[in-house]
């Protein structure tokens, strides 16, 4: 039983309002730990998802969050043409990405690669390449509840199932990536 501060019974509405409200500031918080691409890349996704919006748009944003639309290509994740830019599918990202060599590594990228090698390799192949990433992994987990949250406010069921997949999957992971960094052979547990 939840009272409120006059010691009365709180409401179920009232209570998850407040938890929400809560969970909502908490979030923004963590926005602050997220580099200028990244932060552009959220607030794009928030207003046009994976479509194509207006360049005069994408520009003005990205100064806003000290970036650049000529920076968010060099990063590759957004592709900018006739007067278009989109934030490229997980699909569009390079397969020959390495994330030690990345000149411009972002959490955005890093996260919708872990969930890429999530779908193809399972949690095993996750934890090689969050191995590789160091903290930064840690830091694209937070970015997928943050994008899991907005998708299930938005009604996008099939990113939020994306991005919960990872953030759910997140404690084996760690442990499988932690096994991999002490040169042992990762395996994966076993429900039965």
């Amino acid at each position: 039983k939840v009272l409120e501060s006059d010691g009365t019974a709180m409401s179920v509405r009232t209570a998850l309002t407040l938890i929400n409200q809560t969970l909502d500031e908490v979030l923004a918080e963590q926005e602050g730990e997220f580099d200028g691409d990244t932060r552009w890349a959220l607030a794009w996704f928030e207003q046009f998802g994976m479509n194509e919006g207006p360049f005069g748009e994408a520009d003005v944003l990205s100064r806003a969050k000290n970036t650049s639309v000529d920076g968010l290509e060099q990063a590759g994740i957004v592709k900018a043409h006739g007067g278009k830019v989109r934030l490229l599918s997980r699909k569009e990202l390079s397969r020959e990405w390495d994330p030690v060599s990345d000149k411009r590594l972002t959490v955005w990228e890093v996260t919708q690669h872990l969930i890429r090698t999530l779908e193809e390799k399972g949690e095993i192949g996750v934890a090689e390449l969050v191995a590789e990433l160091g903290g930064i992994g840690e830091t694209a987990k937070d970015l997928a509840y943050r994008l899991f949250t907005l998708c299930e406010k938005k009604g996008w069921a099939k990113e939020a199932l994306a991005y919960n997949s990872l953030a759910v999957a997140w404690p084996e992971i760690s442990r499988l990536a932690f096994s991999t960094t002490r040169d042992e052979k990762p395996e994966q547990g076993n429900l039965f």
